[in-house]
């Protein structure tokens, strides 16, 4: 068999919404010079969940690779930017962190920038970690520019993500895929047909047409239509460690410039979110029904809303986890059909983006995928798995007691892999590395802090550096920050500047 005949060349993906048009426009980009047909079928009776709203900076790395401009981007979604998270109340009522994006400080004579922190900390000196981030400043002083533009500045390497709206975000890769050939097909699938190996070979609509392909893309959300209910791919519950398991969102209208950040709000039974657009503002509720019932949820929502509600409180259940095969015989399971963590750390749409580019690296053919498909799964499960971890990680070290649902956290069996982390770092400061992870070691600093949780000590080579001189480097370094910071605009200043939406609201 040649090289070109045992090429796929007929894919089908069921579903919309961000998955399935993130999806299509990756795979019509990759294969525009390809003899390959892509096709999309959605139906206009069935909503999409659009939930993740918030993102993280890889996905401004899957728009550009798509050749996407990203101002134009940012105007059509009516996106704003985002240089990390604010966690509120997670440690005790009262407290806050932030969790930024990019890097902490900077290696010190080749010592690692943190174990300095714990030695001049140990020593007295009282700097707050956050002060040597660049984000984490941007954010206190609500301030935004574009990185490239401060070469030979503190903020040079600086890191951004995006609010955005999803439907707007799924509308304009939708179009962005059209005009490369995809075919749209409106419909509800009725039916799925297998081959005699099990393989999907098409699906029947409603109206009666049936559409075959050679390889499948499920994004048809919570069910699952191909890889659960059709081939049974099976899921990995994990809510023993992570017990939120529904969620109540709404929108409401602007108030006040949009933060750069994401805020994040514990509450009695979970946590809720506030992500500011240009338009309007996205609010939600995620907790645990074994400690709140939805009329309660949509209750303390409603009550931390700050703008005029514009739209129907939503009830979203879910249960933790994914697919125990996310790629099974010729059907990739994205989004929603692969799994759901919730969105607390914003990774809902990296997820889709980094499966695609694995997807890509491995891509299949009409032969044997075996060992490709096993080393997708591997590597899917990692990402997973290493996001659930750090999640975990944000409930199970809290101080709180005041809720039914705190004590639980604070005292749920975790996994041994996080415990394992959690012990490493508290004997001296050190941390698990994962090839290819997505939370680097500011992210695990950032929240261990945040949730005051310091290891016993910190490196003793460290012992060999003058402490005066290492305080007064740091110094020096958070001055330069905050002043370097204050020179750039506000964040909403800059939006209206250079990439206003045309019909903010």
């Amino acid at each position: 068999m040649t090289q070109q005949s045992n090429n796929i060349q007929q894919f089908l993906i069921v579903g919309g919404g961000t998955a399935g048009w993130l999806a299509v426009a990756t795979l019509s980009n990759i294969l525009q010079n390809a003899d390959c047909q892509i096709t999309l079928v959605e139906s206009n009776d069935i909503g999409t969940i659009g939930v993740g709203e918030a993102t993280i900076p890889p996905l401004l790395d899957a728009i550009r690779a798509l050749g996407i401009d990203e101002a134009d981007f940012i105007r059509k979604t009516q996106a704003t930017f985002k240089w990390g998270i604010q966690f509120r109340d997670w440690l005790q009522k009262g407290s806050d962190y932030f969790h930024p994006f990019g890097a902490l400080g900077r290696r010190i004579d080749g010592h690692e920038f943190y174990q300095v922190w714990l030695k001049c900390r140990a020593e007295g000196d009282n700097t707050p970690l956050m002060a040597h981030s660049v984000e984490a400043e941007l954010c206190t002083q609500q301030r935004f520019f574009e990185p490239f533009n401060a070469a030979n500045t503190p903020l040079a390497s600086a890191q951004y993500a995006l609010h955005l709206d999803s439907g707007l975000v799924a509308n304009y890769l939708r179009d962005f895929a059209i005009a490369r050939g995809v075919q749209r097909i409106e419909g509800t699938v009725s039916q799925v047909h297998q081959h005699q190996n099990g393989d999907i070979a098409s699906v029947s609509l409603i109206d009666g047409q049936q559409l075959s392909a050679q390889f499948f893309i499920d994004c048809s959300g919570f069910r699952g239509l191909l890889i659960e209910q059709t081939l049974n791919a099976g899921y990995h519950d994990w809510s023993a460690y992570l017990p939120c398991n529904r969620a109540v969102t709404v929108q409401s209208q602007n108030v006040h410039d949009a933060l750069p950040y994401t805020i994040a709000t514990a509450r009695e039974s979970g946590w809720t979110w506030q992500i500011p657009l240009q338009h309007r503002t996205g609010n939600g509720y995620v907790f645990c029904d074994q400690f709140c019932d939805d009329q309660t949820a949509t209750d303390t929502l409603l009550n931390a809303v700050e703008g005029e509600v514009i739209s129907t409180p939503r009830i979203i259940p879910f249960t933790t986890g994914m697919r125990k095969q996310c790629w099974f015989k010729n059907c990739l399971a994205l989004g929603l059909a692969q799994g759901f963590l919730e969105p607390l750390e914003s990774t809902a749409i990296h997820l889709v983006s980094k499966t695609l580019a694995l997807f890509v690296r491995y891509f299949p053919s009409l032969s044997d995928n075996q060992f490709l498909q096993q080393e997708f799964n591997r590597k899917v499960e990692l990402d997973y798995l290493e996001i659930r971890d750090f999640l975990i990680l944000h409930y199970c070290t809290t101080k709180r007691s005041d809720t039914a649902f705190w004590q639980h956290c604070a005292n749920m069996p975790i996994p041994d892999s996080l415990q394992y982390k959690i012990e490493l770092f508290k004997q001296a400061g050190n941390l698990v590395h994962q090839d290819e992870a997505l939370f680097q070691s500011s992210s695990w600093y950032a929240i261990f802090t945040g949730m005051q949780v310091f290891p016993q000590r910190y490196n003793p080579t460290l012992d060999a550096l003058n402490s005066q001189k290492l305080q007064q480097s740091l110094a020096a370094g958070a001055n330069a920050i905050k002043q370097a910071v204050s020179k750039q605009p506000a964040h909403m200043e800059f939006i209206r500047q250079y990439c206003a939406a045309p019909n903010p609201g």
